[in-house]
């Protein structure tokens, strides 16, 4: 491919790097806005989605345009899928991110404070998966990105206990149920968010190997 085609690709890199900065920044700002019950800062993140959603679109376009353009083949072709893939699955994060915000309005108006259960440190694992398998998709690295999907486990797990920890709660304190609620769906946008870094890392296993991996256990070896 030509120069000029190739320097498409590095400012379609630094698009989708900025994307995915955007998108951390708001689950970050997300979880910080519940922890510390600062509505003003769940207000932003949920104000903010608009210009995820809009860089979406324009990363959309120029994926579009460099295939209109240039019709790369192989692992190009493969590369301009998988940011298409990739900029969808941050775009719901995003979304989550901004629900969290929302809730974080409605959390602060609770009397309980006693913590329920740790969902920082969920919120961080799910974040952590979230630019390794962005940095991956950089690099090109299907090594990293099957890492990332074997810690989906661990936060699968993390989100049964919290359900465990709700549930339990429940049972001693019915008055809370709307609390409570709020609380499970918080822990139920951060696996999500978690399922969508691996769906990011899968689309990178499939750029670099060629092979969709979509369906199979992590533990099971790329062909």
């Amino acid at each position: 491919m030509t120069e000029h085609f190739r320097n498409e690709i590095e400012k379609l890199k630094r698009k989708v790097l900025t994307l995915s900065a955007e998108v951390g920044e708001a689950v970050h700002k997300a979880v910080t806005a519940v922890s510390e019950s600062n509505v003003l800062l769940g207000l932003e993140v949920y104000e903010g989605d608009a210009k995820i959603d809009e860089l979406e679109v324009e990363i959309e376009e120029d994926c579009l345009k460099i295939l209109a353009l240039y019709q790369p083949v192989a692992i190009d072709l493969r590369f301009i899928v998988s940011v298409l893939r990739t900029t969808s699955d941050l775009e719901r994060i995003g979304d989550f991110a901004a629900s969290i915000g929302k809730k974080a309005g409605r959390l602060s108006t609770y009397s309980h404070t006693s913590k329920v259960f740790d969902f920082v440190d969920m919120a961080d694992r799910a974040q952590s998966m979230l630019r390794r398998a962005t940095q991956a998709l950089i690099n090109m690295d299907a090594n990293a990105a099957q890492e990332v999907r074997t810690s989906d486990d661990t936060v699968d797990a993390k989100k049964r206990d919290a359900y465990d920890c709700i549930l339990e709660r429940h049972r001693n304190n019915p008055d809370e149920l709307v609390y409570l609620l709020d609380l499970l769906g918080i822990a139920r946008h951060l696996e999500r968010i978690a399922d969508h870094a691996t769906n990011i890392a899968e689309n990178v296993i499939y750029m670099s190997e060629g092979e969709i991996v979509r369906h199979k256990s992590p533990d099971a070896p790329v062909s």
